[in-house]
């Protein structure tokens, strides 16, 4: 479970951001469809937050939608994540923010697979990607 929380101005995060993270992260931007390095990418291995390096999702969750955005059905843990009431394309929907520094991830919809039914449709730009490695035996 996470208890740490990390703040900062905006001022600070668009210092240590790249300009089109900091579009997507911390004004809650969406890469372009089809634009982002993981959408089509199924590796073993965990995605953490860009901004602070939580753990979010793994990639044993992680499904091909062909929405245009990495997919998972399930978070690691709903503690990492957190979830805000999104009214700002003229529809309602559910926004998905890293638990530890409020860092935008993406919307989460209720047309995925079992065993959630949920799918977390998440920006590329707001995840860094961690790669499980077997040990060699020889």
């Amino acid at each position: 479970m996470s208890i740490k929380k990390i703040i900062k101005t905006n001022e600070q995060w668009q210092q240590e951001l790249a300009p089109d993270v900091y579009y997507v992260c911390r004004l809650k931007g969406t890469e372009a469809p089809e634009s982002g390095k993981y959408n089509h990418h199924f590796v073993d291995g965990i995605y953490q937050c860009v901004c602070c390096d939580e753990p979010l999702f793994s990639s044993e969750e992680k499904y091909d939608t062909e929405c245009g955005w990495p997919s998972f059905y399930q978070p690691l843990s709903d503690t990492y994540v957190d979830y805000k009431r999104d009214m700002s394309a003229e529809m309602m929907r559910v926004e998905v923010v890293c638990s530890t520094c409020h860092s935008h991830l993406g919307h989460v919809f209720n047309d995925g697979p079992q065993p959630t039914g949920r799918r977390y449709c998440i920006n590329s730009l707001s995840l860094k990607f961690i790669q499980k490695y077997e040990p060699h035996v020889p």
